[in-house]
């Protein structure tokens, strides 16, 4: 969502904020602002992209500049406009805030400001931070004491990155909820809710908890919790590479992630093969071969493209390790009363490990006493650090809004997950070596399925000018046919679904026509014929076909306007090869349709509000 960047250094403030939010641009924004200390507080603040932004600000004149704030806004209370835009100034004109996250008693604070004289200027939650912090720093005398007693005051979440012109070598941060790092430089410190803004200054890192205040000067900083009792913190190193936030020639970062997938894959099941025995590991699960015997039921917890991730899990692990599986929107999970028993396994997936809906039902479930393990792709988010074990997909730096590296490696990890459930019991040695040697073959297959790109390229030309989309899929490729149609809706804006192929008589049918392309996934497998079957009934009514099939199908070809072909693979592994050109289908028509394919329209790269 938002994203926060706070700096105190040596270095010319506003070049260092600028640089930062556009590092963050991808989390999704409407406006954005910066303000510096020059004696007063200096404010620039605009709607629209950071190049809007960069226009008012003459950089020069910031070289005597040495610590600020600055945020990318994703609207939530109050439309995008000037003044709803960060940072927001308390009514003395000596406090400013930045805030990702939702206050959710700001209407009940504002009133009681309101009739203390204080004025409003903007529709926004935020703007009541910085004078409550002004408030209660005038009642009790003291800055810090009074923007702890403010935080206490405030219901929601949060995270801050905070300025006052009487400390001009001062940036103040806190977290409730909302992601907060902060990085050690030589002579300067950074603090942000996004890695990308620091590692180009910076590996050195903290992680900031929830309910905890970081006060930070030239000289250090100091970390307290919300009744300011000092608290400790282990600096820890970052491994991201620069190059990894960098386009390297690519016209998006969504085309470049996409051809990352092959390499992506492999990171994911590197030195987590043992070939002697058929089988996986994963380490840090903290699940002994006991643990694992007694699982006797696993729930998925996800949102957007991880919940597909998680329903292609539940396919794997009921066929290939008997055991039963629900998948759950995170969103919903807290809210309907969960049944949890002892011998439940709870798994969390979210792509940053900062996700809110995600990371609130995890710790529902953990209060319920279940043991919970987390699928993510960020060292050090709060999942990683408050799940009982888990592992890392190992996708790198993934900086297109709608997701599809990290998809891919998701899978590729519940297909170790699987097999390494499924050895126990319905995998013997040697299928379990077959499912293995097949999935170190997977990188070379998605290399070649990237090489038909200009063939996919031509094809989505072809029906670019289409309003709606139907995607479909029998079985394991059922998620995928979601994860093409939400692919498709996220960022050309078309309107798509994806079905079961076999409930499209129920209902979805009756859309079609000569104008609705139906995308099928029809890969030879033990319901080819039934999706045969299907597309016929398409074919009947009028509707364009465009079919995933596996290379040498000469027989689809009648029941399809287009065909994209995929390598033969196992079933198992399958999914990795027929998302990819879903993926690229959908890039390649969001770019015809002119659409802003990695900063899409309303959405935010990691959704860090309810």
């Amino acid at each position: 969502m938002c994203g926060i960047i706070g700096y105190i250094g040596n270095k010319n403030a506003g070049r260092i904020l600028l640089n930062g939010l556009k590092r963050m641009e991808y989390r999704g924004y409407d406006s954005s602002g910066i303000a510096v200390i020059d004696g007063g507080i200096e404010v620039k603040k605009k709607k629209g992209k950071i190049s809007e932004l960069e226009s008012l600000i003459d950089l020069s004149k910031y070289d005597n500049y040495f610590s600020g704030i600055g945020h990318t806004r994703w609207a939530t209370h109050g439309e995008p406009s000037d003044v709803n835009s960060h940072p927001h100034v308390s009514r003395n004109g000596k406090i400013a805030v930045v805030h990702n996250g939702i206050i959710e008693n700001f209407s009940w604070l504002r009133t009681k400001l309101t009739t203390k004289g204080y004025k409003f200027i903007s529709q926004t939650d935020s703007e009541v931070i910085a004078h409550l912090i002004e408030y209660y720093a005038e009642k009790t005398g003291n800055y810090l004491d009074g923007l702890l007693y403010a935080l206490s005051r405030l219901e929601g979440t949060y995270g801050l990155a905070i300025i006052n012109s009487d400390f001009p070598d001062r940036v103040v941060a806190a977290r409730k909820g909302s992601p907060l790092i902060l990085g050690i430089g030589n002579d300067d410190t950074l603090v942000a809710s996004d890695i990308s803004a620091i590692i180009e200054h910076t590996r050195k890192v903290i992680y900031v908890e929830d309910g905890e205040v970081v006060d930070i000067t030239k000289d250090g900083f100091q970390t307290y919790d919300i009744d300011k009792n000092k608290v400790d913190k282990i600096v820890e190193n970052v491994d991201w590479e620069i190059n990894g936030i960098e386009k390297q020639g690519f016209d998006y970062f969504m085309l470049k992630e996409i051809h990352e997938q092959g390499e992506t894959i492999r990171n994911a099941f590197r030195g987590r093969i043992l070939s002697d025995f058929g089988s996986a590991k994963l380490d840090g699960l903290n699940l002994s071969a006991e643990d694992l015997k007694k699982i006797k039921k696993i729930i998925f917890l996800a949102c957007g493209t991880s919940w597909h991730a998680a329903l292609v899990g539940e396919y794997l692990i009921e066929e290939f390790a008997g055991i039963p599986v629900e998948v759950e929107y995170a969103s919903e999970f807290r809210y309907k009363r969960p049944i949890l028993t002892e011998n439940d396994l709870v798994v969390v997936i979210s792509q940053s490990g900062e996700t809110a809906d995600t990371l609130a039902a995890m710790r529902e479930a953990k209060a319920r006493g279940v043991k919970v393990l987390g699928i993510t792709n960020v060292v050090g988010s709060a999942i990683a650090r408050e799940s009982d074990g888990g592992t890392y997909i190992h996708a790198g730096p993934e900086i297109g809004v709608a997701s599809t590296k990290a998809f891919t490696s998701q899978v590729t990890v519940l297909i170790l997950f699987a097999i390494l459930l499924g050895r126990r019991s319905l995998i013997t040695l040697e299928n379990g070596l077959k499912y293995l040697k097949d999935l170190e073959k997977i990188p070379e297959l998605v290399g070649r399925i990237l090489e038909n790109s200009d063939h996919i390229k031509k094809i989505a030309l072809k029906y670019s000018g289409a309003s709606n989309f139907l995607y479909l899929g029998r079985g394991i490729h059922f998620p995928v046919a979601l994860e093409g149609a939400l692919k498709l809706k996220e960022i050309s804006y078309i309107h798509a679904e994806g079905y079961p192929a076999a409930e499209m008589k129920h209902g979805p049918i009756a859309l079609i026509d000569e104008n609705m392309p139906v995308v099928f996934i029809a890969t030879k497998d033990e319901v080819y014929y039934k999706v045969l079957s299907n597309m016929q009934e398409v074919k009947a009514r009028g509707g364009k076909i465009i079919t995933i099939a596996t290379e040498g199908d000469e027989e689809v070809k009648e029941f399809s306007d287009d065909v994209i072909y995929v390598p033969e693979s196992e079933k198992i592994t399958s999914p990795l090869l027929t998302v990819i050109p879903l993926q690229l289908l959908s890039y390649y028509i969001a770019v015809e349709r002119g659409c802003d394919v990695d900063q899409p329209r309303n959405l935010a790269k990691s959704v860090t509000v309810e």
